[in-house]
C-alpha cells in the first residue's frame, strides 16, 4: 500500500497544477488501457509531448496496464466490445483432449510455413479482435474519465493542506 502512496506524493508533487496533472494521468490511462498493445509507453510520452503535459505522469497513468491487470482490463474489454456488438462467441470451439504439446508445435511450424493457415487463425479470430478493439476503446475512454475527476480531486485535495 504504501508503493501506491508513494506514487500518489509522486504525482501530486509536481509543479503542475490539480488539472494539468489530471489531464496528464488521465491521458496516460486512455493509452495505457488502448488497444494499441506495445505502442503504450511511446504513444503516451508522444501525446504528453504533443500536449505538453507532464510525461512522469503520463507514464504513470500508462502503468495502470500492467502485467498485473493486463488480464482483468483485456477481459472487460472483449465482453464489453461482445456485449455492444452482439457477438454471442468469441472464442471458437476447442478440443482440449486431443492437444499435445507435439500439436502445438506441428500446428506452430505450419502457421510458418503455410501462410494460409495463419490467415485461417486470423479470420477465426476476428470476432475476438473485433470485440477487444472496439471494448477497449469503451474502457479507456471511461477509465480516462473517471481517472481525471478523481486525480483532479485528490490532487486539489493535496495541494490546499
Amino acid at each position: 500500500m504504501s508503493y501506491f502512496r508513494d506514487k500518489l506524493r509522486a504525482i501530486f508533487n509536481v509543479q503542475e497544477t490539480p488539472h494539468r496533472i489530471a489531464l496528464a494521468f488521465a491521458f496516460g490511462v486512455f493509452i495505457g488501457i488502448s488497444p494499441f498493445l506495445g505502442l503504450h509507453y511511446i504513444g503516451g510520452i508522444f501525446l504528453a509531448w504533443l500536449f505538453r503535459l507532464n510525461r512522469l505522469v503520463a507514464i504513470i497513468g500508462i502503468s495502470v496496464n500492467n502485467p498485473w491487470t493486463l488480464v482483468p482490463i483485456s477481459s472487460l474489454s472483449v465482453w464489453t466490445g461482445a456485449k455492444l456488438i452482439g457477438i454471442k462467441q468469441v472464442l471458437p470451439e476447442v478440443d482440449w483432449k486431443g492437444i499435445t504439446f507435439m500439436t502445438i508445435v506441428d500446428w506452430l511450424k505450419s502457421l510458418l510455413t503455410e501462410p494460409s493457415k495463419f490467415i485461417d487463425l486470423v479470420i477465426t479470430l476476428l470476432p475476438l479482435i473485433k470485440a477487444f478493439i472496439v471494448g477497449s476503446f469503451v474502457v479507456c475512454t471511461l477509465s480516462a474519465i473517471v481517472s481525471y475527476f478523481i486525480i483532479n480531486f485528490l490532487a486539489n485535495k493535496y495541494k490546499k493542506t
